[in-house]
């Protein structure tokens, strides 16, 4: 993981609306965005920006880049990562939503063979505050810390990034890594990232129904990281019955064979919820704010027991 000031982004789909809009944003921020690249449009420039056909091209123009952010559509997406990947960039984050499910797993096992991290999709990337943008974060919220935040939902990191902010509590990062049901990044990668950063005191793990990686990832925080990790699970007021959240959720209520999490059997078709997955972060003490603004209180709180 390397996200500084000195971060070379490349910008894939800047002629998007979305893009263009918060191409403007990360610049400002004061991030480096040394290119984009939209076929048919090369040759142009955009706000300063170069823009290339080929992410080839931009890296033969400019030298080694280091972070590709993706607005392309669903469809386009997986093309615009395996080329960023061919052309040596090693970070991507995918802000597009509807990304093929089976496109996401061609593009996680290329990532897994060239060692190559990937945010989202679905994702409002990444800030590491008072330094980097690489995304759609609003950065009025955030202010340089200690406190790692990582989290499924969007708009959920932004308020618990305000809540903490004006609890005093700064942050070193936050990262969404998007609320599909497969993803490039899981919580446990980005758990052990924060466990090895020097800036990082104490880790807010953002989760909500659906799918079964909380339960997971309370698993992994339990077994192999030494920081303090706090939890917050949206959807506990969800309404019974009602299929919401993402397809991991739809697919885990049809099944009913049991399954262990933390020595407690479990019937699967409560896996989604976000009972279970409170029960799960209790089940190996980690703590979990029953609404966000309890999360400053008992970041301070565990903190200082480490």
């Amino acid at each position: 993981m390397q996200f500084t000031s000195n971060t070379k982004v490349l910008v894939y789909g800047i002629t998007e609306p979305l893009a263009a809009t918060h191409t403007v944003l990360m610049k400002a921020y004061g991030t480096q965005i040394v290119a984009g690249v939209s076929p048919g449009y090369g040759g142009q420039i955009q706000d300063g920006i170069p823009i290339y056909d080929m992410v080839e091209e931009a890296i033969k123009d400019i030298g080694s880049i280091d972070t590709a952010i993706i607005f392309v559509p669903p469809y386009l997406v997986l093309d615009a990562a395996l080329e960023s990947i061919a052309a040596g960039i090693r970070q991507l984050a995918i802000v597009t939503e509807g990304m093929p499910p089976m496109d996401v797993v061609r593009l996680v096992r290329k990532a897994d063979a060239t060692e190559t991290l990937v945010v989202g999709p679905s994702s409002p990337g990444i800030i590491v505050p008072g330094q980097v943008l690489v995304g759609t974060h609003p950065t009025q919220f955030y202010t340089p810390g200690s406190v790692g935040i990582v989290s499924r939902s969007g708009t959920l990191t932004y308020e618990i990034a305000l809540v903490l902010t004006q609890a005093g509590l700064g942050q070193s990062i936050a990262v969404g890594i998007g609320g599909d049901g497969i993803l490039g990044s899981s919580f446990a990668q980005w758990l052990q990232m924060l466990d090895e950063d020097e800036k990082t005191e104490s880790i807010v793990l953002v989760g909500e129904i659906g799918g079964s990686s909380e339960e997971l990832a309370a698993q992994y925080a339990a077994e192999a990281i030494d920081k303090p990790v706090i939890a917050y699970v949206a959807g506990r007021y969800a309404p019974k019955g009602k299929r919401l959240g993402h397809a991991g959720a739809i697919v885990a209520a049809h099944l009913s064979e049991t399954q262990k999490f933390g020595g407690a059997p479990v019937l699967e078709m409560d896996i989604g919820t976000a009972e279970h997955k409170i029960e799960a972060f209790k089940q190996v003490d980690i703590p979990v704010a029953e609404r966000p603004s309890d999360l400053p209180k008992l970041v301070k709180k565990f903190s200082k027991k480490k």
